[in-house]
């Protein structure tokens, strides 16, 4: 590998706060489309909490300088955010940008 493509790779400091801001900018917008009562409210909250709870450490680990930590935990972030959105439990509005939809 060239030293040129080693720097291309790297987690820098910028990649981890645009990961963030659009992860933060995704829990934002989604809307939980579930009934209060229902199983899949329950799914949904889960979801949720696992995203901001991911999120938080993303945040923790960037706060700290340990942006390896941070990449994980945002991208685990915002991993639950996208398969909420996919199988209905989040309303994302058709947002193609902030989500991977199934369509």
């Amino acid at each position: 590998m060239t030293g040129e493509n080693k720097v291309k790779d790297r987690i820098t400091q910028e990649k981890i706060e645009r990961y963030l801001s659009i992860t933060k900018e995704a829990l934002e917008k989604l809307k939980i489309t579930a009934p209060e009562r229902s199983f899949n409210r329950k799914m949904a909250d889960d979801f949720l909490n696992m995203a901001t709870s991911y999120y938080s450490d993303a945040a923790h680990f960037y706060e700290t300088g340990d942006y390896i930590n941070a990449f994980a935990s945002v991208n685990y972030a915002h991993g639950w955010l996208d398969c909420g959105a996919r199988i209905g439990l989040f309303d994302v509005g058709e947002d193609d940008r902030l989500f991977t939809l199934y369509e």
